[in-house]
């Protein structure tokens, strides 16, 4: 007998939209959306549309595996989680006990969105010691940015869009990433609102938006300050607005006077007319909003971007109208629950100092302190994993790995660094996958990892405000264990007897539920029936006219940044003349959903979209072989010539898996290790190509 249970979809999205679940009670059968999600109302992509055939798929690993062929081969032997588990453990006590916890990494980033077993692994680590992770992977310069000028302020949940009266779509491929927002887009136009798009790549965005303006990547900063230099310049600036809650403004205008169109116009490619004709709509509107991707903020001056955008929502006072404003960072939701409970921060202070007793119990019986370890050592930036892994230097080096949540070989920058460091043969690599990903392929143990279905979490959407609960639907599939029983029986096996440990994964969700944060903390009873049985709620929108910052004012000059005064900044760049950008998938999701054909051969060979002018420089034809190359790689695409990227862009959609045709390498090896101007976060947006047909005789297997 088949029925349907409430569960949430775990991956890297800003809705964790609601589904339902059908099963037997032993296997998922299907999944559809759930019609009483406060935000989703049913509609989930196509992505989760068969979930089940990912949670079925015959490709799964199902049992522990132990590498018995060379690193990156893909072969390995079954082995019981008792062997696993002993194996780990040893190996890891004999790195503590040798170089300490600054010696073993762990790795995780988006592959699950949740609180508990997205964070769990953070405690299980803290209570070892090891080395930690800098995880600015994403949009990390973004949400920096925005805090520098709206401090905490909780800028439009996308529901609030349907008041705006125009709607600036700026470096966001919404019908990728935002596909909850369609509709709202389509309202709009139906009611005779304008939809403009601010883009380097519109390749899908272009059919649902009134206009298109192509920039070159990196200079979304120029492009908002000449529109502030026409709103100041044409009295479109709303002044008493920007006098009374906005701080510095009135110095900040007079930095304006060179930011012309025309000055703009050499660093954008956008014609000074167009420029014009934008500023002049958009302060023309009585509630324009801002709907921001991450993708701007990508860059060496990504958060200089992405705070000049920003400014620029608040330039005609849209914050003070229903609909107006910024929207696509924090929504102001939450915290609903005390992740800390999760994490254990305490946990960290415990090992270190249980390191250190031990270091004075040997020093007492007349050993050296390991010269190796001299405190904990920085964290480690999850953009720079390469250069973290190859490095020889003593007391920095990383002898142990443990990646979950995660494909680092597939899905960070200088991909070239990460498959030299994971091919060591001293490094000790254990990978928690459902699949053989190109990381697993690298792996000295694999553990079989479950699915979202396949246990129990809670999740904050982190572009609306909203928060659900999801119980396990069905058991685990094999062997596979959840990332928290994973860690009970790893802590078990390294000998730790903390109560943490001992409890369900049910358990901890009762916990957070127990000690819940401010943003449940007037729900109402209803609400509260549903977290315990399981579904999602929809929590107040912020205010957006009460700004929570320390001034109590909009912080167009912040004078606690290295960079106080608002200005163009160039990013990194680089000598080759094509601007490189990786734009999202509609079928595949990061490196996720690679094991499902149906979407991957949808989606079709690797491809690099060209404008017809720089493919015709190059006698480069729409379907021919080519190659994109720089100072770090040579990598193989199939052209596809289309006047929905700008004139010196080469846009890459997707990641492809190194195994795939042969291939050995994908965009994300032309993508330097470089760092943001703001919280040192990815650049993968800011780097420089030069592309050509591919040699006489390259098979054209992709």
């Amino acid at each position: 007998m088949a029925y349907t249970q409430k569960t949430i979809c775990p991956y890297d999205c800003p809705a964790a939209c609601g589904l339902l679940a059908e099963t037997d009670g032993t296997r998922l059968l299907a999944v559809r959306g759930d019609k009483d999600h406060p935000m989703a109302k049913g509609l989930i992509c196509r992505k989760m549309q068969s979930y089940e055939k990912s949670v079925n798929s015959p490709d799964r690993i199902l049992t522990p595996l132990k590498r018995v062929g060379e690193k990156g081969e893909g072969r390995f032997v079954p082995i019981t989680w008792e062997e696993a588990a002993k194996e780990i453990a040893g190996r890891f006590r004999e790195i503590l006990k040798e170089d300490g916890g600054n010696a073993i990494l762990p790795v995780y980033f988006s592959g699950v969105m949740s609180v508990i077993q997205r964070r769990c692994g953070d405690a299980f680590f803290n209570r070892m010691g090891a080395r930690q992770l800098e995880k600015t992977l994403c949009s990390s310069a973004k949400g920096a940015a925005y805090k520098s000028v709206m401090g905490d302020t909780g800028c439009l949940d996308p529901r609030e869009l349907k008041d705006s009266d125009f709607i600036l779509i700026w470096g966001s491929n919404v019908k990728a990433t935002r596909i909850h927002t369609m509709p709202v887009l389509s309202r709009v136009r139906r009611e005779g609102k304008r939809v403009v798009l601010v883009e380097s790549c519109a390749l899908d965005m272009a059919d649902y938006c009134d206009q298109v303006v192509l920039l070159k990547p990196g200079t979304d900063g120029a492009l908002a300050l000449a529109m502030m230099h026409v709103l100041a310049e044409e009295g479109l600036a709303d002044e008493e607005y920007l006098e009374k809650h906005a701080a510095g403004y009135g110095d900040f205008k007079e930095t304006l006077g060179t930011y012309t169109p025309e000055w703009a116009r050499e660093i954008t490619g956008v014609p000074a007319e167009i420029i014009r004709a934008l500023a002049r709509e958009y302060g023309a509107a009585d509630a324009p909003a801002i709907l921001m991707g991450s993708g701007p903020s990508r860059q060496g001056n990504g958060g200089m971007n992405v705070r000049l955008v920003v400014i620029l929502s608040a330039f005609t006072g849209a914050w003070n109208k229903p609909g107006g404003g910024f929207c696509g960072s924090n929504p102001g939701a939450g915290p609903y629950v005390d992740e800390a409970r999760v994490t254990r921060p305490d946990f960290r202070t415990k090992a270190r100092m249980e390191e250190r007793r031990q270091k004075l119990a040997l020093a007492e019986k007349g050993f050296p302190e390991n010269e190796g370890e001299k405190g904990e050592r920085e964290p480690v930036n999850i953009n720079q994993l390469g250069q973290a892994l190859c490095c020889e230097e003593k007391g920095n080096r990383i002898r142990a790995l443990y990646v979950y949540g995660s494909n680092p070989a597939l899905t960070v920058s200088d991909q070239s660094a990460v498959l030299k460091g994971l091919s060591r043969p001293d490094l000790f690599t254990v990978v928690h996958e459902r699949f053989m990903t190109d990381t697993a392929r690298y792996g000295d143990i694999i553990l079989p990892a479950a699915f979202s279905v396949e246990q129990t979490d809670c999740y904050k959407a982190y572009g609306y405000c909203t928060f659900g609960t999801a119980y396990r639907v069905v058991k685990p599939a094999g062997q596979c264990k959840s990332n928290w029983d994973t860690f009970r029986i790893l802590a078990e096996a390294m000998g730790y007897e903390d109560e943490y440990f001992d409890r369900t994964e049910e358990d901890v969700l009762k916990d957070l539920l127990a000690h819940p944060a401010s943003g449940l903390s007037d729900i109402s009873q209803e609400d509260w029936q549903v977290l315990k049985e399981g579904g999602v709620i929809s929590t107040p929108f912020a205010d957006h006219k009460k700004f929570l910052t320390k001034s109590g004012k909009i912080q167009i000059v912040n004078e606690s940044l290295a960079d106080p005064m608002p200005c163009y900044m160039e990013n990194h760049g680089g000598p080759e003349p094509l601007s490189l950008i990786s734009v999202p998938s509609l079928y595949t999701l990061n490196s996720t959903f690679l094991d499902r054909e149906d979407l991957t051969g949808r989606r079709g060979a690797a491809q690099v979209l060209l404008h017809p002018d720089d493919g015709a420089e190059r006698g480069i034809r729409d379907g021919d072989l080519v190659e994109v190359f720089n100072d770090l790689a040579r990598v193989r695409f199939k052209a596809r010539i289309t006047d929905r990227v700008a004139r010196g862009v080469a846009a890459v959609p997707g990641v492809f898996r190194q195994t795939a045709g042969g291939r050995s390498l994908h965009v994300n090896a032309l993508h330097h290790a470089r760092l943001s101007d703001m919280a040192e976060a990815t650049t993968l947006n800011d780097n420089r190509v030069e592309v050509c047909r591919a040699p006489a005789g390259y098979c054209d297997s992709l």
